[in-house]
């Protein structure tokens, strides 16, 4: 029986859609593992486009940017709205670069579930590892699709390991693929017992009998995933004691369960790129993850501390956060994820943290960079309106009369700087105002004044990051910039403390005096950061006054000693002080604080820290030597290596100063032919 894609199946996206029929994803994975073609084959598959698009050829919905064009990856995390079997689906691209990360952080936080993609050849690699950890911090729920089941060398089975290995998660694999590499042509729906098989070329797929070859293997994985399910599900265990299986509606019930509760994880598999396994996949969607109702009521806090919660109800007072702002031709947009009420055009939301009250002019529905005027946005929505010209990534809006502040998506801390400056003397201001456009649309990115050198430092995620940041400035605002070479982010911390290090802070001017008498212990702390302790008994230092000494110790860790880097790793114990009955205030003990942590760090022994990369190299067997021989000389170590048909795949920890140009050095060392990806590892001590 052959079946074409349902004309029902396609709705428009103004029709009304209950909360439970909405569901918001992401699209997570390593770099080229497939997520962008994916994107466009569900836009396609759900009639959303009447053209697919593919990357090589630059003409994909979600990379519409100039330069992922011209690089071929996704940079910038990417909204877009489509309608499957009854349901909106509100989907975002996000980048699979370990320099983008951050892109991915601010989507997870908005999103309620997502698809993690696999390379059915490489499994789970670095970045897709570091996006699904980013996605457990979130709690979001995921699926997974194995992709790119028609490359030489793919295997489902090798992938899925690699998911429960790696990743410590629980796969339900329910199909079973259908020919190998170059044959691979449909999938068998464990679920249902049935094959897919998808035409040469086209568009429809066919239902038909499972195939007689795969009968038994097919029978096999079913009863795998039936005690699997039963392992994990009390209902459907029970049904399984009592009748030694479990029917189709009780698996896809309990799938549901385990996924949204993230204790398994529903594993799909196709080539987008030849569009076979996309409908299936848009169906586990619907089925598995989560809409806006199936999630708890978003919580925050009043503006006098107290917590509150606000159900995913359009009927609740508007509350919605703002995690991405861009400028575009038609002006700037922020994007929204609605998480209570209605917002209407015109309608005033207010910022709960600085108490501004602003008014939204337009509302629109997002379609990469294509828009959809829209009058109202309701809970569950992923909206983008103009009119707003504070509300930056991470603020807040609520209604007027009922503020609630949510969290705001984590920062990464920058770990590459350039200097910047422009080429001509009257583009300064220019340049300055390219800056600060930059960092509000990405908060990733940190802009500051160099006070010894008087340089402009722009600081980063990594050396891709800052390239982009810097091309943009050249396209988007016409400023030629010229880029002084790129300088890591060094920390310093203490090996060895001092104990009982006494100072005493003594002021008078002629007016009120200031006072403070501290005794500090200051020790290494096995984390990075710092901490504080008050040890002082029987009152001799007031708990107001003790928080003043902390807080001008955190001042004193900007500069260390060695040489002005930030100072990490260290616990400092106030043990004793004193105080004086008028000349003592929180300042006078602030500013002791800080200056006592200054000369005890001078009197301790510190070393050096500098960031460090996990390096993922890929590259053709015959080439190995050469690029270890280059890694040694780059003070790589080297923690793993294997080699599968005639490719190896090497992993080492390298300093991220010795990474600079390291892509055009493994280009010339495997012809072109070698890749690689690197995540941050860290801190290590620096050589002396």
């Amino acid at each position: 029986m052959r079946t074409d894609r349902p004309a029902s199946t396609v709705r428009t996206l103004n029709t009304p859609s209950p909360l439970g029929t909405v569901r918001n994803l992401g699209i997570l994975a390593h770099v080229d593992a497939g997520k962008t073609t994916l994107t466009e084959r569900i836009l396609f598959a759900t009639g959303a486009i009447h053209k697919r698009g593919e990357v090589h050829n630059g003409t994909t919905v979600t990379d519409f940017d100039a330069q992922e064009r011209d690089r071929g990856i996704t940079i910038f995390a990417a909204a877009v709205s489509c309608a499957w079997g009854g349901h909106r689906i509100n989907l975002i691209d996000t980048p699979g670069h370990v320099d983008f990360a951050d892109e991915v952080e601010r989507s997870l936080r908005v999103l309620d579930g997502a698809v993690a993609v696999f390379d059915a050849v490489a499994g789970v690699e670095p970045q897709s590892e570091s996006v699904w950890r980013q996605a457990d911090r979130h709690g979001v729920p995921r699926i997974a699709f194995v992709n790119k089941l028609d490359r030489a060398g793919a295997d489902l089975d090798t992938a899925v390991a690699s998911i429960r290995d790696r990743l410590g998660a629980v796969p339900l694999v329910v199909q079973l693929p259908i020919g190998r590499e170059d044959g691979f042509t449909g999938v068998v729906d464990l679920l249902r017992m049935r094959a897919l098989l998808w035409r040469a070329g086209g568009d429809t797929y066919a239902v038909e009998p499972v195939p007689e070859p795969l009968r038994e293997e097919a029978a096999r994985r079913r009863r795998s995933l039936e005690e699997a399910v039963a392992e994990l599900h009390p209902e459907a265990l029970e049904e399984f004691c009592a009748a030694s299986a479990l029917t189709g509606p009780t698996l896809v019930r309990a799938l549901r369960e385990l996924t949204l509760a993230r204790e398994a994880v529903v594993v799909l598999c196709g080539s987008a790129y030849r569009n076979r396994g996309v409908e299936p996949l848009l169906d586990a969607v619907r089925d598995y993850l989560p809409a806006p109702s199936d999630m708890p009521p978003v919580r925050g806090t009043a503006p006098d501390g107290t917590e509150l919660e606000r159900a995913p109800d359009p009927a609740e007072p508007f509350a919605a956060l703002a995690f991405k702002v861009t400028a575009t031709a038609t002006g700037r947009l922020t994007y929204l994820r609605v998480y209570a009420g209605t917002l209407r055009k015109g309608d005033p939301v207010r910022d709960p943290a600085t108490g501004r009250t602003e008014r939204v002019g337009r509302i629109l529905r997002v379609q990469a960079d294509r828009h959809e005027e829209r009058e109202e946005a309701l809970a569950g929505d992923i909206v983008a309106v103009i009119g707003l010209k504070a509300a930056g990534a991470g603020t807040t809006l609520c209604a007027p009369g009922a503020p609630l502040l949510l969290e705001p998506p984590s920062v990464a801390e920058p770990v590459v700087s350039v200097a910047v400056e422009a080429h001509r003397g009257t583009d300064t201001g220019r340049l300055a105002a390219a800056l600060a456009r930059l960092v509000e649309e990405d908060p990733s990115l940190v802009v500051r004044s160099d006070a010894e050198t008087g340089q402009t430092v722009l600081s980063g995620m990594g050396e891709l990051h800052l390239e982009v940041a810097v091309e943009k400035i050249r396209r988007g605002h016409g400023v030629e910039v010229a880029v002084g070479r790129p300088q890591v982010a060094y920390r310093e911390t203490v090996v060895r403390g001092v104990t009982g290090f006494v100072y005493r802070h003594v002021k008078q001017d002629g007016g009120a005096g200031q006072f403070a008498h501290v005794v500090i212990d200051v020790e290494p702390w096995e984390e990075e950061g710092f901490a504080f302790r008050s040890a002082v008994v029987g009152g001799r230092v007031p708990q107001e006054y003790a928080r003043a000494v902390e807080a001008g110790c955190r001042d004193a860790l900007a500069e260390g000693p060695l040489g002005g880097h930030p100072v990490t790793g260290l616990r400092v114990v106030l043990t004793d002080g004193a105080t004086h009955s008028k000349d003592s205030s929180e300042m006078a003990f602030r500013t002791a604080g800080r200056f006592a942590l200054r000369e005890a760090l001078r009197a301790s022994t510190l070393e050096l820290l500098e960031p460090v990369a996990e390096v993922t190299v890929t590259l053709p067997e015959d080439t190995v030597g050469g690029v270890l021989g280059d890694l040694a000389a780059r003070r790589g170590r080297v923690t793993a290596s294997t080699v599968r048909a005639g490719t190896a795949v090497i992993t080492a920890t390298v300093p991220l100063a010795e990474l600079f140009g390291y892509a055009s050095r493994l280009r010339g060392r495997t012809q072109g032919r070698g890749t690689f990806t690197t995540r941050p590892a860290g801190l290590a001590p620096a050589p002396r």
